[in-house]
């Protein structure tokens, strides 16, 4: 049901209370040269603005058949077409170390279109297409963007892991819009649906976003476009679908369209990403 997410009526009613509190006083008590009045302003601007971040409208999610909504809103930062190179090394692998991302193994998974291990993807030329690429879409999510995710298809979270750069107890933050944000703290959640299909939708925190806020875990089971988890302020989620199997639907900033020059805007559970 819509209306405000979870976390965020405490918030809204502290800075409320507030507001109210500091001008009944301000009316019945003294009003400190009108001081009282301008706090009293501020509380419950404030809450008016925790209340619009934390807003959570119900969506009509379609029904149609081998599609994958989108789960964040925000406007498309790119759409690019991957291959994987690397993969998270298990204890035993020798690995290569990168001072910001970490260890990584140079083979990628043997079935990278599985996701069943963080990897390392670049983009893929034209002409060197092969069967076990993936499309990725960004989508970047500004402070004044419902920041509830649902789920991109109707399955099971098979799969939930929490990263950060290495030497990192949290972060590193850089601006969600850009591209080097994709290392940032995050969390990577694979859904799988009754056919076998594997689908990756990772959440991104961004420099002023640094708490991402899941609500489901692995084994639960969602239905196309139920709400997951949210991240708190500007932030980015990426999703990644077999190549194979699906077409985007979307266009992003990197398409330079003239129509779209921020990247189309997306709405959670509502907008088509692949068909």
């Amino acid at each position: 049901m819509g209306g405000i997410a979870q976390g965020g009526i405490t918030p809204i009613a502290v800075w409320f209370s507030m507001g109210v509190a500091i001008e009944a006083i301000a009316l019945a008590i003294d009003d400190l040269n009108g001081l009282a009045h301008v706090l009293s302003i501020v509380c419950l601007i404030v809450a008016v603005m925790i209340a619009n971040f934390y807003r959570d409208p119900d969506r009509p999610i379609p029904k149609d058949e081998g599609i994958i909504v989108s789960p964040a809103d925000g406007h498309v930062m790119f759409v690019v077409r991957e291959r994987a190179t690397g993969r998270r090394p298990s204890t035993d692998e020798t690995s290569v170390s990168d001072p910001l991302t970490g260890d990584w193994h140079e083979t990628p998974c043997e079935e990278p279109l599985q996701f069943l291990n963080e990897q390392r993807w670049e983009g893929v030329p034209n002409g060197e297409e092969s069967d076990t690429d993936a499309w990725r879409v960004a989508i970047f999510m500004s402070p004044l963007d419902v920041h509830v995710n649902r789920a991109p298809i109707a399955g099971t979270i098979i799969r939930m892991e929490h990263r950060t750069g290495k030497g990192f107890r949290r972060g590193p933050f850089v601006p969600a819009y850009r591209k080097e944000s994709v290392w940032n703290e995050r969390i990577r959640t694979v859904f799988e649906d009754d056919d076998g299909l594997h689908i990756e939708s990772t959440q991104i925190s961004g420099r002023l976003a640094r708490t991402i806020v899941p609500w489901s875990g692995e084994g639960d089971t969602l239905r196309r476009g139920q709400r997951y988890g949210m991240i708190r302020l500007g932030s980015r989620v990426d999703v990644r679908v077999p190549a194979t199997l699906f077409e985007p639907t979307v266009i992003g900033v990197n398409a330079n369209n003239p129509e779209f020059p921020k990247g189309e805007f997306v709405q959670a559970g509502t907008s088509i990403l692949f068909k």
